[in-house]
């Protein structure tokens, strides 16, 4: 069963998922990093993909992505990744990262079907607009993966067709531009985030600029829960050559872990 259907994850409040990049500092340490994640309580993951034209992306996560390409680190790699998380004991939701250009570059059905083998639970693309979605999304739903949809402020009508094909979760950009962290958030967002939750069955979790623990009570107060990105991406960078030593490893990942743990507490 596609895990972002199972109601615990549906109907929970204050869900947190946090994104990290594939490959940084190592396929190894990913796994290792997503374990720990499950470990804190988060309730899934953003599995991200390294692109070398990612427009949804900061300065943080792009320089992620560039020592994850430059280790070799591939969509297909990234793929067999969880499908080995899984045998170790991952069993949150997945979400597969990605952008369009490695997906046609793949192929979409192989791309599809690789993902199901990895017990991948749903997929979201930052530059596949929902009008050109159609394809990839019907692929998706022969095997009961969720097509993740970004949901910005738009034309009604625009925003009636996104919410509409709903699957999973909404992923509601807190702002314009890129991925990052932020000081302060705009004063209309509850405003903003409940018309959409009018929209939708599924929940509404914000993402973009969310980086501290002020930051998820403030949006747990007004949407279904947040996505965690750029700060985590960060301590992570700060604990690369310790999480691709054997002996430091442990300690990474226990910071890791607090971090994430004070985040939801």
């Amino acid at each position: 069963m596609n895990r972002l259907k199972n109601p615990s994850f549906q109907s929970k409040e204050n869900l947190f998922v946090p994104y990290i990049m594939a490959g940084d500092p190592s396929i190894e340490a990913s796994i290792d990093i997503a374990l720990t994640l499950q470990e804190a309580g988060v309730d899934a993951l953003e599995w991200g993909v390294p692109f070398s034209d990612p427009l949804a992306d900061g300065p943080i996560i792009q320089e992620a992505g560039e020592r994850s390409r430059k280790r070799g680190m591939t969509l297909t790699k990234a793929i067999e990744g969880v499908k080995i998380a899984r045998k170790k004991g991952l069993t949150i939701p997945i979400v597969l990262f990605t952008y369009i250009n490695p997906v046609l570059a793949v192929g979409e059905e192989k791309v599809i079907t690789l993902m199901k083998e990895a017990e991948i639970d749903g997929l979201l693309i930052p530059d596949l607009p929902v009008e050109e979605s159609d394809t990839i999304r019907a692929l998706c739903h022969e095997v009961d993966i969720s097509l993740i949809s970004l949901v910005t402020l738009s034309s009604q009508t625009r925003m009636e067709k996104i919410c509409r094909h709903g699957d999973g979760f909404l992923y509601f950009v807190s702002s314009l531009g890129v991925t990052g962290t932020r000081d302060t958030f705009s004063e209309d967002l509850g405003q903003s985030i409940n018309a959409v939750k009018n929209l939708t069955s599924v929940p509404v979790l914000v993402g973009f600029g969310i980086s501290k623990r002020e930051h998820v009570q403030y949006f747990n107060g007004i949407s279904d829960g947040v996505i965690v990105g750029s700060a985590l991406v960060k301590l992570i960078a700060e604990k690369n050559k310790a999480l691709s030593d054997e002996h430091l490893k442990e300690v990474a990942l226990k910071e890791i872990k607090e971090f994430v743990v004070q985040m939801i507490s």
